[in-house]
């Protein structure tokens, strides 16, 4: 992964938990400069010792912590020089979910060795109006917390109420995630 994702690790330790946390996490998942090159490409192991050392430290479950990120990455990735590139993917939940592969393609030209995960949007025949379901294929094992927390974050980014379950899941057999996302006031009512 690159540095970026690694510096959006730290920042989110910082901003919660301190810079000594952060340090005590650095330490434990054996990353002697944990100062990252945004535009570097690490080892994805490099993130999977940050994630299990930041749960280990922090007493709290690699998933929700995964799922954290995912939701501070909304915010981040903006904040680092993308929001022209967020903006331009929808003005919407469903249409900026629809368009997060073309979106990826546009960063790639700023990341020529990304392996972003891919997304597809379907219909849910089964629900009401004001659901969805997102596709969610990724080279890596055990990130799909990090794709419910970004689909929470994009709720807030458009002030849409959001709900997101797993349906199925690689660690079940799939070949891929798929979450079942409800919006709008679908997902008020299911509150």
């Amino acid at each position: 992964m690159y540095g970026l994702i690694n510096k959006a690790v730290h920042d989110l330790v910082v901003t919660k938990f301190g810079e000594a946390t952060w340090n005590e996490i650095a330490r434990k998942a054996g990353v002697n400069d944990p100062h990252f090159i945004s535009m570097e490409k690490y080892p994805d192991e490099v993130t999977y010792r940050l994630v299990g050392a930041a749960s280990e430290v922090l007493k709290t479950p690699a998933e929700q912590i995964l799922e954290a990120f995912g939701e501070y990455w909304t915010v981040y990735s903006a904040e680092a020089g993308f929001g022209h590139l967020l903006e331009f993917a929808g003005s919407n939940l469903v249409d900026f979910l629809k368009n997060l592969d073309n979106m990826h393609t546009r960063v790639a030209l700023t990341f020529p060795k990304l392996e972003p995960p891919s997304f597809r949007v379907t219909d849910v025949t089964d629900l009401t109006d004001g659901s969805l379901r997102l596709h969610y294929y990724s080279k890596r094992p055990g990130l799909a917390p990090v794709a419910i927390g970004m689909v929470k974050g994009l709720g807030k980014r458009f002030n849409t109420p959001v709900s997101i379950r797993l349906d199925r899941s690689r660690a079940n057999g799939h070949d891929h995630d798929e979450f079942v996302v409800l919006y709008g006031d679908a997902a008020r009512d299911r509150r």
